[in-house]
């Protein structure tokens, strides 16, 4: 059963990337483009971007959620939101920050946290709850976690 729990844990740091943010590309992908070009003018290149984000958002939640490389796609899923959150959630760019009301500065400077506070829980995956974690994770970074292997008592 506690296997149940740690799905059900690993599904809520993923759910927002898949299926949802999949399919919204998948679904409006001339629109993602289009956004993606605000960045890298050459249609092409938005395009070849627009793809890779897919392919993260599908492959990197299947590792996640099976077990298998999950460190690995953990860690290149919180690259994935540290830099969609630089990139696409550039707070300081509008200027209304400080202005009381409204503010777009305001709600894509929380919108940059969220981001950057997922790619936090990522981490957690990738590297472990301990010191020792890290070391473990660098020496071998395809290893699976075994998230729903139960040891006996």
């Amino acid at each position: 059963m506690s296997w149940l729990v740690v799905l059900g844990v690993r599904y809520l740091l993923v759910v927002l990337f898949f299926p949802f943010s999949a399919l919204d590309k998948i679904i409006n992908f001339k629109g993602a483009v289009v956004q993606a070009r605000e960045l890298v003018p050459s249609r092409g290149a938005a395009t070849l971007l627009i793809l890779a984000g897919l392919a993260t958002e599908i492959l990197m939640p299947i590792g996640i959620l099976t077990g298998v490389a999950d460190r690995l796609a953990a860690f290149i899923m919180a690259g994935y939101c540290g830099v969609t959150a630089l990139l696409w959630k550039r707070w300081w760019q509008p200027g209304d920050f400080r202005r009381s009301g409204d503010s777009k500065a305001r709600n894509l400077f929380w919108d940059f946290l969220k981001n950057f506070s997922l790619a936090g829980g990522f981490l957690l995956l990738a590297f472990g709850l301990h010191a020792g974690d890290f070391g473990a994770f660098v020496a071998h970074p395809l290893a699976s976690s075994h998230p729903y292997y139960e040891p006996a008592h």
